[in-house]
Order: C-alpha cells, then structure tokens, then sequence
C-alpha cells in the first residue's frame, strides 16, 4: 500500500508526467524496442530518486518492461506530491511525502526494501546504506543496483576500502552519457533556474562564488558567467583549480572569497565548505545555496549560533540576522540540492540519457545475474555508445 500525501493531486501530477514524455526520446525508443520482450518480468526492482516527473517516466518505463516497481524519493523536500499521487495511480507503489521528517524518510526507504527487490537504482546510498544495516537475517540476495549520483559514487567506494560489497553496483555516474551532461549541463540549467525563480534577482553584474570545479561546478560556473556574472572559483584539488584558472575565472579560498560574494554556490559533495569564519565576513543580504546531494556542505548550525533572528523572507527563502553586525545572510531551501528543492530539476531531454543508462545498466545486471565480482563496475562503453546513438 502506497504511503503518499494526497492521491486527488494525480491528475496535476499526470499533466508533469505526460510533459516530459516528448522530450525524452530515448526511454521511448528503448520502451517501443523492449516492450514485447519483457525482460524484467517476474523482478521487482527498488528505486530511491528524487520523485518527480523524470524519473516518474523512468519508473514507468520499468513497469512497462514487466517489473514490478517499489519506488521512494532521495531527498525529501525534491519530492513532488503530485507526481508521487500519479504514479501510485499507475501501478507503482510508491512510499514519499514531501517534508517527511527524519523518521519518515528512512521508514520510506525500509518499505521499498520490504519485498526483496532483485534489483535496484540509488541517488546517493541511502538505500544501499539502509539494505547494509538490516540484521544479517533480514538480508537476502540481490542481483544488484545501479547508483545515479557522485555522493552515493563517493560513498560506494569508502565502502569498498573495508571490503566487498554485499552485491555488484554499477557506477552510472561516471558513464559519458551522465556526467558529461547530466553533471554539466543539467546542474548548470537546473541550478541557475531554481535561484533565479527563487530569488527573482538578477545574476548579470553579481559576483558568484561557486566551490567546487568537478563536473557540477563548471556546468554552474559556466551558466553564471554566460547569463553575465562574475564568477569565482574555490576549489582545493590544485588540477581542477588549474582548470578553472585556464578556462578564465578567478581562484581563491573561500576565506579571501567571502567578503565578495553575492551568491555562494556549494558543489563539492563534502562537509563544511562553508563555515562560521566564513559568514562572519560576507556581506548583508549574501545568498547562499547548495547543489551537492546533502545539506551538509554549508554548516547551518554555525550560522544558527552566530544568530539573533531566524526569519522567513520568501518562499524557499529563510533570513539569519548575524547579531555581531546586524547582516542578515540568506539561505536558500534550507542547504538542502537548489534544484530540486527549490526548482525542476535538470531538463527532461538530459535526465532522459542518464535514466536510459539506468535501464540498460538494469538490463546488463540481470543479463550477468551471477557472474559479476560484488564490487562497483564501470558501465561497458557498448551501452554508453548505443545511449548516444540513439
């Protein structure tokens, strides 16, 4: 039984859906090509994605290719209830409510487990994390999952310093046909959209200070600087901080950045990229925002502590008063990712390459049930040519 917010919004939820049908051309090609053949027939598969429209379509798709689909969201202020209401409406049991609390979100991520799945897709390693810290008599075998995002990728792999994983993983991440354009020219969209709809200020003129310059951080410095910003970079790997320094911006730390920034922009997957040395020196009315998978990269608890007043100023918009100056540092969606919490979400024509590697990487699992090493693999290069191809 689906837990969702409201099962009367599906038909709003079913407009988003049906949208970004037509724009993403590769899940059809695949479902039209795929259909009669059923492959995931008899498998129920996992998903814990951000639950809105795109991946919606992904689920769909699944459904339609026999499997039986448990799905939950990865972040819960992404989750659209709307969308959510609709694809329980078709057949998907989905388990995600938007502003779920702490105790809320894992339960979510334990019911989509409750039918050992045979398969499933992550954004992030919350449902890999969940399925690791079952009692060993709960656990039973799977065939294996595909992990989305650099967070989870990251997370993977610290897993793996202290062993075996329990089942193969695939890393879609760092497939071509995902971080190339997913990673560049979907968090770049996606982010400067959801600051501009939230803010309603103007980028051209303003000086933005994005840290981090992997995949993610230059498709965002890139927007900024074409929509007329100056952008600053932070960035402590000295290769990509070269990088960034050749392709034309500015590279500092983000102490001697601090004073100059309006908008602060956090793209590294780490903790603490800002802290309280930092807001001590920006400047009233500074604008910060994360698009890293967790909120933990601007430290909200050092700002909650240098503060005299916490205020809501616009929706998705919250004011804290620094009681040493009087300036008041905006942060936007709560720290949580600026473009699902706060926006659309990348473009459907984008997340449409990145879902058909998802499928395909579902596909070459149960193809090679039994065979694979429980380690992370790399996409075979045959599925991100035949991505691009189609």
């Amino acid at each position: 039984m689906s837990i969702i917010k409201d099962i009367s919004l599906r038909h709003r939820g079913q407009r988003k859906i049906d949208w970004v049908y037509d724009s993403m051309g590769v899940l059809n090609e695949l479902e039209h090509s795929l259909e009669c053949a059923q492959p995931f027939q008899g498998k129920t598969i996992a998903m814990s994605i951000h639950m809105e429209a795109k991946t919606a379509r992904l689920a769909l798709l699944l459904k339609t290719l026999g499997a039986t689909v448990y799905a939950t969201g990865c972040n819960t202020l992404s989750t659209q209830d709307d969308v959510a209401a609709a694809l329980a409406s078709s057949g998907v049991e989905v388990f995600a409510i938007h502003g779920a609390s702490s105790k809320e979100y894992a339960e979510h991520l334990r019911k989509v487990l409750d039918p050992h799945p045979d398969l499933f897709i992550d954004d992030g390693g919350d449902l890999f994390n969940t399925y690791c810290n079952l009692r060993k008599d709960e656990k039973w075998p799977i065939i294996g999952g595909c992990e989305e995002t650099t967070t989870g990728i990251t997370r993977l792999k610290q897993y793996e310093k202290h062993g075996p994983l329990p089942f193969p993983m695939i890393n879609v991440n760092d497939a071509d046909c995902k971080h190339l354009y997913d990673n560049v020219y979907g968090t770049g969209q996606s982010t400067i959209d959801a600051i501009m709809h939230t803010t309603n200020n103007t980028i051209a003129s303003k000086t933005v200070v994005v840290a981090g310059y992997g995949f993610c951080g230059r498709g965002i410095a890139k927007r900024m600087r074409g929509m007329g910003a100056r952008v600053i970079i932070t960035e402590i790997n000295p290769i990509k901080a070269i990088e960034a320094k050749l392709e034309g911006y500015e590279v500092m730390t983000m102490l001697e950045a601090a004073p100059l920034g309006d908008f602060f922009i956090t793209a590294t997957g780490c903790k603490d990229v800002i802290t309280n040395d930092h807001f001590l020196l920006m400047k009233s009315g500074a604008t910060l925002c994360n698009s890293g998978h967790f909120d933990v990269e601007i430290n909200l608890k050092d700002l909650a502590a240098l503060s005299s007043d916490i205020f809501p100023r616009r929706h998705n918009i919250t004011g804290y008063r620094i009681a040493a100056s009087g300036r008041v540092i905006n942060i936007l969606a709560e720290g949580k990712l600026v473009n699902l919490a706060a926006g659309n979400g990348h473009p459907a024509e984008i997340m449409d390459t990145s879902f058909a590697i998802q499928t395909l990487g579902l596909l070459y699992l149960l193809d090679h049930a039994g065979k694979l090493e429980p380690k992370l693999h790399s996409v075979p290069a045959s599925i991100d040519e035949m991505v691009a191809n189609l």
